[in-house]
């Protein structure tokens, strides 16, 4: 039985940061530790850290408050913070919390294993926080926490600098991972039964280009007839395009999803690609942030009002029953009642399937936190209750005409609270609800089945796509009944 034991990372954070927590666990498990639930006897500890905004930080400082008393009652436990929080604070972090062994930047998930190999020997404390110097390939491999859906990088960094995000400072310049480390993944994940591939980036539609900025183009070209050598000419002109056909085309694979999406970037050739492709999922997430043009320009994010409806009238004339998606931040320094509206009339207009609605945050070390005119925390709560109202108004609206439509479901599992309810997800990444029958004993101890709708009888595991006659309809999910 192995004696090394490692506790489930403790994670905060985006899906980026989830990604990373699941390649810390692999690296753990090629060094022989096994994962424990009991934290006081886990021999190894990952805090996986956020700082995007100030109640993550908060939490998290709670939690690294708490491991001195863990590391009290085992001497020899290795305690690591690594991740965005532990890139922006550095030495300083571990000054403040002398528990903390190991403080791992953003730069070093794929140089874990190692910096861990060299701890142990010298039990030397280490801060490693440089942006410039470590690989973004991705090499060994993931526990993942899913069983048929796979986290699937495909570039770190951005290159964006809105004026709001702390991002670029603590995950760096743009870094793209070449198209064969890419799809090595892939394939090693649908050859372990993972059939649901989500390729993660903070902006995606970026991805590619620093190869052609920097003359790096063979890592593109090096694997170019997987597209097709018809596409040979779309990875020198438009690199997440031609990913994106790419991934379509590895067998066993059934559904791919992206995220981020920058609106300033999203290319025509993008949205086409997704309109003509197998597996390519009609969902799109677009961070548009605000809604007036002159907090947008105060934002730096690059694009107007108007340039954000055309690009979603363009997604519409190619993919009409797409879902949008999006994150909004009301609140930003300088927001007046009239950008506020702006914002608000956009939503109605645009139509999204829901929106992640946040109230602007100050973060030390970005532009916006020096800006005049912030915004008082009452305005702030009160115009993320009335956008919150606007947005849940337009994602029932929605929602409700898909009753009585019969949708692709792929089936995640059953319910926390009530067991016999399943879940799953549309291609469009709406949440579906159906009641799966299991069975049960009649008053004479037979063994029965109650049947609530033709089809839900049968049998159904995590990752199957199935289809459910949607019969009802929420804010945030629909109801139906199984159908085959």
């Amino acid at each position: 039985m192995n004696d090394k034991t490692y506790y489930a990372i403790l994670n905060y954070g985006c899906q980026m940061n989830e990604s990373d927590a699941e390649h810390y666990a692999g690296q753990l498990e090629e060094l022989g530790y096994a994962r424990t639930e009991d934290l006081f006897q886990a021999d190894v500890v990952v805090v996986n850290t956020c700082c995007v905004r100030e109640s993550a930080e908060l939490r998290i400082l709670g939690k690294i408050g708490e491991l001195k008393n863990v590391k009290a009652h085992h001497p020899g436990q290795v305690i690591c913070v690594a991740g965005c929080m532990a890139q922006k604070d550095g030495a300083a972090l571990v000054k403040k919390y002398p528990q903390i062994d190991l403080l791992l930047g953003t730069s070093y998930v794929n140089s874990f294993k190692k910096i861990l190999q060299d701890y142990l020997e010298e039990r030397r404390k280490g801060v490693f926080t440089s942006l410039e110097v470590q690989s973004s390939e991705f090499e060994g491999h993931r526990v993942r926490e899913s069983g048929f859906s796979a986290w699937v990088p495909i570039m770190y960094g951005c290159n964006n600098f809105c004026t709001y995000c702390i991002v670029p400072y603590v995950r760096g310049r743009e870094r793209s991972r070449s198209i064969e480390n890419i799809l090595d993944e892939v394939r090693t994940a649908v050859a372990n039964g993972y059939k649901e591939i989500t390729l993660l980036g903070q902006n995606v539609d970026s991805y590619g280009k620093d190869f052609l900025r920097n003359h790096e183009e063979e890592k593109l070209l090096s694997v170019s007839t997987a597209a097709g050598e018809e596409d040979k000419e779309a990875w020198k002109t438009e690199p997440f395009a031609a990913l994106l056909k790419a991934v379509d085309k590895v067998p066993g694979v059934e559904r791919v999803h992206f995220m981020t999406s920058h609106p300033r970037d999203m290319s025509e050739e993008v949205i086409k690609t997704v309109a003509g492709g197998t597996h390519l999922c009609e969902h799109f997430h677009v961070a548009l942030q605000s809604g007036s043009s002159r907090i947008l320009k105060a934002m730096n994010r690059g694009y107007t009002r108007e340039r954000f409806l055309e690009l979603v009238k363009t997604i519409r004339s190619y993919i009409p029953q797409a879902s949008i998606t999006t994150d909004i931040i009301v609140g930003f320094p300088g927001e007046t009642e009239e950008d506020f509206a702006e914002t608000c009339s956009l939503v109605e207009e645009v139509g999204f399937d829901s929106a992640f609605t946040f109230i602007y945050s100050k973060r030390s070390g970005t532009p916006a936190a020096r800006m005049k005119e912030q915004v008082p925390d009452d305005v702030k709560h009160a115009r993320l209750e009335k956008l919150m109202e606007v947005q849940n108004a337009r994602s029932l609206c929605i929602n409700r005409k898909l009753v009585g439509q019969t949708v692709e479901v792929m089936a995640e599992g059953p319910t926390e609270k009530h067991p016999e309810t399943w879940s799953g997800r549309t291609r469009g990444n709406k949440l579906v609800l159906w009641l799966q029958n299991t069975p049960a004993e009649d008053a004479d101890g037979n063994e029965r089945t109650v049947n609530t709708a033709e089809g839900s009888n049968l049998p159904v595991c995590p990752g199957q796509l199935v289809h459910v006659k949607v019969e009802s309809a929420q804010t945030w999910l629909v109801k139906g009944s199984r159908v085959d």
